[in-house]
């Protein structure tokens, strides 16, 4: 295995805290081929903490620690019914 931890099996993760330079976008880039690669039946947001305890201690300001606290967020809202339709799918009559 090359990563620290079953979820960053690749090394990804790890590997973006280690390149000197990182941009957002590329750590985003980075974020979307690790989670699309993440262990069946991991929720989301249980991976990421963990990415964050592993990798992102003292390095709140690196890309890749904004990268996944913005992931975290975005999980945070997934499964939250959202309001559908509104007045002009209301028909009277």
């Amino acid at each position: 295995m090359k990563g620290d931890h079953v979820v960053d099996a690749r090394g990804l993760i790890r590997e973006a805290y280690r390149i000197e330079g990182i941009t957002a976008a590329q750590c985003r880039s980075i974020f979307f081929d690790w989670a699309l690669a993440l262990p069946e039946g991991m929720q989301s947001a249980e991976a990421i903490g963990i990415m964050l305890d592993l990798y992102a201690g003292g390095t709140g300001d690196h890309p890749m620690t904004q990268v996944l606290r913005e992931g975290l967020e975005a999980g945070a809202t997934e499964g939250r019914p959202r309001r559908r339709g509104g007045w002009r799918g209301r028909r009277e009559g």
